[in-house]
C-alpha cells in the first residue's frame, strides 16, 4: 500500500518567507525521483526550481501558476511505495483538493472528504470519479486542442455546474506561455473572450487586451515578486536611514585611455565598471566606516571585515542587485569576469538566493541610462552606495587651459549614523583622484 507524503514549500534562502509559482514541471500521475525539479517558483530574490525529496508518483499539486505560497505551506503530495498499487495518470485523486487547488467532490453524505490525500480504493468514503483530460466541450480529446493546452474536467457534471465552475475555477484551455504573458501584465484570463476554436484564449487575445488597457487611462501593476521586494526595501531605507549625499565631478579622460591600453595588451576585457569597483574596494580599505551596517536594537555600528560588492542590474523582471563575494580580494580582471557572469544570470532570471544577498556596499552605474547624476537610495541594511553617471565630453579646465574632456559625476549616499561628512568626503575624493590619475591604480590593481 502506497504511503502519502506531503511536500511543503521549503526555506529557499536568507530572509525569504514565500514564493510565487511560475510553472509546474510535473503533472498529477507523473513518476518523480529524489532531487527531480518539480516546480519553478519566483521569490523576491530570484527564480529557482524546487526539487522533490521523494521517489514516487505525484498525487496532488497545491497552487496554480501565479499563486503565492508561504514557506511551510503544502506544495504537493507524493505517493511512495505500494508496488502495483502505485497510481497512474488519472488514478491519483487527492481528496481534499484536486491538482488545480479546487475542493474535491463531495462524499455520499454531501460533505467533502477531509481524510487526507489517499489512493483510490483506500479512502474512508466512496472513491471519486476518474480524472481525465478532455476537450473544452467536455468530449474526450484525441489530441491537443489549439495552443497545446487542456482543461481537466474532474468528475462528471452538468453543463450548468461546469459553467459555474469556470467562473471561479482554472482558466480553460490556455497554454503556459499565454498564462505567463497575462500574469506579467496583470490580466485575469477569465475576463477574456477567446477567439480560438471552442473559446480558446490565444496569445493574440491577450496581446489585444494589453493594448486596450494601455490605451485606457490608468493602470494597476501588482507590487509583488522582485518589484515588490525592491519597493519594500526602498521604503524601509527611507524610513530608517538618515541619509546624506555628496557628489563630485571628475575628469575620466585618462582613466579611459589607460583602460584602452590595458585591453589592447590582450587577455579578458576590463570594463569601466570593473575599474570603478576596484577603486571602491581600495577606498573602503582606507575608509572602513562605510563598509558597515547599523544594529539599531543594540545601538551599535557593525564594521564588516569583508567587502561583498553589490551592483545594480536592470532586467525585465525589475531591478536586482547581484553581489560579488569578497570583492576586496579580486583584481580588476576578476571583477570584470564576475560582473559579466552575474549580469547574464540576472537577465536570464537564474540568480541563486546566495547571489543576491549579503552585500555590504553597492555600486550603481546609472550612467548607462544616459543621465549625468542622481541621488541613489541606500540598499538597506548597507551604509553607503556609490552612484556613477554617464561619462560625457564637457568643457574642463585642464592644465590651466579650457579643453574638452570626458567628465563623470560621482555621487555617494551614506548613512550619517556610521560617519560624518569628513569620512564620506574623503572616500569620494579618493575615488575621484584615482579616476583622474590612473597611475594611482598601479598600487591597487
Amino acid at each position: 500500500m502506497a504511503r502519502m507524503h506531503e511536500f511543503r514549500l521549503p526555506d529557499l534562502g536568507e530572509g525569504l518567507t514565500g514564493a510565487e509559482i511560475v510553472g509546474w514541471l510535473v503533472a498529477v500521475g507523473d513518476v518523480v525521483v529524489v532531487d527531480q525539479p518539480v516546480v519553478e517558483v519566483e521569490t523576491s530574490k530570484a527564480r529557482v526550481e524546487v526539487p522533490c525529496p521523494y521517489d514516487g508518483v505525484v498525487a496532488a499539486r497545491f497552487g496554480e501558476e501565479g499563486s503565492e505560497l508561504r514557506v511551510g505551506e503544502r506544495l504537493m503530495t507524493v505517493a511512495v511505495g505500494g508496488g502495483s498499487t502505485v497510481p497512474v495518470p488519472g488514478d491519483a485523486v487527492p481528496r481534499a483538493e484536486t491538482s488545480s487547488g479546487l475542493p474535491g467532490p463531495p462524499g455520499p453524505s454531501g460533505e467533502r472528504d477531509t481524510s487526507g490525500n489517499v489512493l483510490v480504493g483506500y479512502g474512508t468514503t466512496a472513491p471519486s470519479a476518474r480524472r481525465r483530460r478532455v476537450a473544452p466541450d467536455g468530449l474526450r480529446a484525441h489530441g491537443p486542442p489549439p495552443d497545446g493546452a487542456f482543461v481537466d474536467s474532474g468528475p462528471a457534471a452538468s453543463v450548468g455546474a461546469r459553467d459555474a465552475a469556470v467562473a471561479t475555477g482554472p482558466v480553460p484551455v490556455v497554454s503556459p506561455p499565454v498564462r505567463r504573458l497575462a500574469r506579467r501584465h496583470g490580466l485575469d484570463l477569465r475576463q477574456l473572450a477567446g477567439a480560438g476554436r471552442q473559446g480558446l484564449v490565444l496569445r493574440t487575445d491577450v496581446e489585444r487586451a494589453i493594448e486596450q488597457r494601455a490605451a485606457a487611462k490608468g493602470s494597476r501593476v501588482p507590487l509583488k515578486g522582485v518589484r515588490g521586494a525592491v519597493a519594500e526595501k526602498m521604503a524601509r531605507s527611507r524610513r530608517e536611514i538618515p541619509e546624506a549625499t555628496c557628489w563630485v565631478d571628475a575628469d575620466a579622460t585618462e582613466l579611459l585611455a589607460a583602460r584602452a591600453v590595458m585591453n589592447a595588451a590582450g587577455g579578458p576585457k576590463i570594463s569601466v565598471l570593473a575599474l570603478l569597483a576596484r577603486l571602491c574596494t581600495a577606498a573602503l580599505g582606507r575608509f572602513p566606516e562605510l563598509n558597515a551596517t547599523v544594529d539599531a536594537a543594540a545601538r551599535e555600528v557593525v564594521r564588516l571585515p569583508a567587502v561583498h560588492l553589490g551592483f545594480a542590474a536592470q532586467t525585465d523582471r525589475g531591478l536586482v542587485v547581484p553581489v560579488v563575494r569578497d570583492a576586496h580580494t579580486r583584481s580588476a580582471e576578476s571583477l570584470a569576469q564576475e560582473f559579466a557572469r552575474l549580469s547574464d544570470r540576472a537577465v536570464q532570471g537564474t540568480l541563486a538566493p546566495a547571489e543576491v544577498t549579503g552585500g555590504t556596499f553597492t555600486l550603481n552605474n546609472y550612467g548607462v541610462f544616459g543621465v549625468d547624476g542622481a541621488t541613489p537610495i541606500i540598499n538597506h541594511p548597507e551604509a553607503a552606495m556609490l552612484g556613477v553617471g554617464r561619462i560625457a565630453p564637457k568643457p574642463w579646465v585642464h592644465h590651466g587651459e579650457l579643453a574638452v574632456r570626458r567628465v563623470v559625476q560621482l555621487s555617494l549616499a551614506f548613512d550619517h549614523r556610521v560617519c560624518d561628512g569628513g569620512v564620506a568626503g574623503g572616500f569620494l575624493r579618493y575615488v575621484a583622484d584615482c579616476v583622474e590619475q590612473p597611475a594611482i591604480l598601479l598600487r591597487i590593481l
